[in-house]
């Protein structure tokens, strides 16, 4: 019994490449087919449906000059490499506990080093518990670097000066080791690492000049080999997949492009997946894959239907009653109709966590297919960011109304995230009209930052309204020889020496003496909200004062801060004060404690656990 693994057929690993924007995800995806056909007398590439196969003996004959650092006798079939790069399409390779792809390459510009979307991805690896590797691109723009295209990275690097070797450790090291390590995984250089399962491996490339490139895929092959070996176990039974999109395709209809990850389908089975109304039980009328050589991106591809599919393969499926179906739907093959309406009711679980409207308080969700969904989800759980409602589709008015609800008890929440959707007509009319504010993006960091800095911005404007309702700290000198008018109301030039004034702040003599309230600030005829220390400007200052009989020039005035005011700025709004308004306040608080105001005596207590 112990021998049936090793005979155990095993399928390609589904390998997908994740990064940030303008990292090289699609140029290292390029370079690596493009080497594969270059190598095709080995074998070739194969074109699948969202996905291409670099075979076995193409990664043999590409590794053959890393043999002696890299001993790599493939027993696995090849490598299946999703397409599209982009976490996006990445969470719509779902599964039950995890994800569809087996392994990882994660994109790192060695320029520019960790990126918002590079953590972001690493997120979605972590969560998803996705082994990975780190493509360190761009290798061929550290200063001083001499390109060998197309060589093992072990070469090209031997053949670099010593400062050259030297800049390129820095940036592995220094940048993405280090940022690697802040996020909790050990990273190191590929060809110093002695156990794979412990450290990251970082695999310097070039998707422009091809260096690195026979480095990864040697490297990428000799790890899912070892440590995947049981999952990539080949099973003959009934297919297990993934949808990535759906389509509508001229003179075909509705279509499912999927990733079949274990079993066999084909054309005659039932398949189960979900749509957006429950699940959908319906028949396969035919299985279509790319013609021999055509290219998948170029215009007019050539389709072959094909009577079976096996894992691991990307795959149109043509069937009816496909046009509700759902991006990120795990997909089943059932034997019979009864165990399709078994594993329908199982897929409603799966809907639920992800679709679902609540009653609390709550942002609206809405996206193009469930795995985004879901990675939004798990992103707002992250920011402990309430949910009332998630859903795939377009915004519609309903959510805008939804949205208006919550608003209304917090405008924070009162808002929908829109990825990768349209607004419909009404909705927007509607959004306008409550004042509903849609944030839209097809990129999830995006997204979230732009609703996040918005909340923040609210949130500070919501405590420099309150703020605004206190009378704060402020210090003045009425400046000798400016004083333009005596009284009703006194008009006098004065410095700001510490805090703040505004329009209507109470006044008090540094004898302790009321003095009227601040009736306007002047600078030069133009009328100001609000001076800080160092400031000097005209003051109107209202109440039975005068100047020469109440206060006199060269006289040091300070905002008279009620005590329950003083409270509150110390305790809620600290942050928000300088420390010249604490040390001010420190000043009217020990005056109107000599005035015998027992109440200030609380206040200095607490400027004293303040500092």
């Amino acid at each position: 019994m112990s021998a049936q693994p090793q005979q155990a057929r095993l399928r390609q690993p589904i390998v997908v490449v994740l990064g940030h924007v303008d990292h090289g995800k699609t140029s290292l995806l390029d370079k690596i087919r493009s080497t594969a056909v270059a190598a095709k007398e080995a074998g070739g590439i194969t074109q699948h449906i969202g996905a291409s196969v670099v075979p076995a003996d193409v990664i043999e004959k590409l590794a053959e000059p890393l043999k002696k650092i890299i001993p790599v006798k493939l027993t696995i079939p090849g490598l299946l490499f999703i397409d599209t790069p982009g976490h996006e399409l990445f969470s719509n390779l779902r599964r039950r506990g995890g994800s569809v792809a087996d392994f990882a390459i994660l994109v790192v510009d060695v320029t520019k080093g960790f990126q918002n979307q590079t953590y972001e991805s690493l997120d979605l690896l972590k969560s998803r518990k996705v082994p990975f590797l780190v493509a360190a691109n761009k290798i061929d723009r550290i200063p001083g670097w001499v390109s060998y295209p197309d060589e093992p990275f072990v070469l090209s690097y031997e053949k670099q000066s010593e400062d050259v070797k030297r800049n390129l450790e820095e940036v592995i090291y220094g940048k993405i080791a280090l940022s690697l390590s802040e996020q909790g995984f050990s990273a190191d250089l590929f060809t110093r690492i002695r156990d794979f399962t412990r450290t990251v491996a970082i695999v310097p490339v070039s998707a422009k000049t091809g260096e690195g490139i026979p480095d990864l895929l040697a490297v990428l092959a000799g790890l899912t080999q070892q440590y995947l070996k049981k999952r990539l176990i080949y099973a003959e039974g009934p297919a297990k997949g993934s949808v990535l999109e759906v389509k509508e395709i001229p003179g075909l209809g509705t279509a499912v492009d999927a990733i079949i990850y274990d079993g066999v389908i084909k054309e005659g089975d039932i398949i189960v997946l979900n749509g957006k109304n429950g699940p959908i039980i319906t028949t396969v009328r035919s299985l279509l894959m790319p013609a021999p050589l055509s290219d998948m991106r170029a215009k007019g591809v050539k389709f072959i239907s094909v009577p079976e599919v096996q894992a691991a393969a990307g795959i149109r499926i043509s069937a009816a009653g496909l046009d509700d179906a759902l991006a990120g739907s795990s997909l089943y093959v059932a034997t019979s109709y009864e165990e399709a309406k078994e594993i329908a009711e199982k897929l409603k679980g799966e809907v639920k966590e992800l679709i679902f409207k609540g009653e609390n308080l709550g942002v609206i969700v809405k996206a193009d297919t469930l795995g985004t969904i879901e990675a939004l989800l798990e992103a707002l759980r992250r920011l402990n960011i309430p949910v009332r409602l998630a859903d795939v589709g377009n915004v519609t008015k309903n959510d805008v109304l939804e949205a208006s609800l919550t608003a209304k008890t917090d405008r924070s929440l009162g808002v929908i995230l829109a990825f990768n959707v349209k607004v419909l007509p009404e909705a927007e009319e509607e959004a306008l009209r409550s004042g509903v504010k849609i944030f839209q993006d097809n990129i999830i960091y995006h997204l979230l930052d732009q609703y996040t800095e918005w909340r923040e911005k609210l949130k500070e404007e919501e405590i420099m309204s309150q703020l605004n309702q206190l009378v704060r700290p402020g210090k003045f000198m009425v400046l000798p020889g400016f004083v333009f008018r005596r009284s009703d109301p006194a008009i006098v030039g004065i410095e700001v020496l510490g805090g703040v004034l505004r329009p209507g702040y109470p006044l008090l003599s540094a004898k302790g003496r009321e003095v009227g309230r601040i009736l306007a600030i002047k600078d030069n005829d133009k009328s100001l909200d609000i001076v800080r220390t160092g400031s000097k400007v005209a003051i109107s200052i209202e109440g039975k004062i005068m100047v020469g009989r109440h206060i006199e020039e060269g006289d040091i005035i300070y905002t008279d801060v009620p005590a329950d005011h003083a409270t509150k700025l110390l305790t809620n709004f600290r942050k928000f004060i300088s420390d010249d308004e604490v040390l001010v306040l420190k000043e009217i608080a020990e005056l109107k404690k000599k005035l015998g105001q027992k109440e200030y005596s609380l206040v200095l207590n607490k400027l004293g656990a303040t500092g």
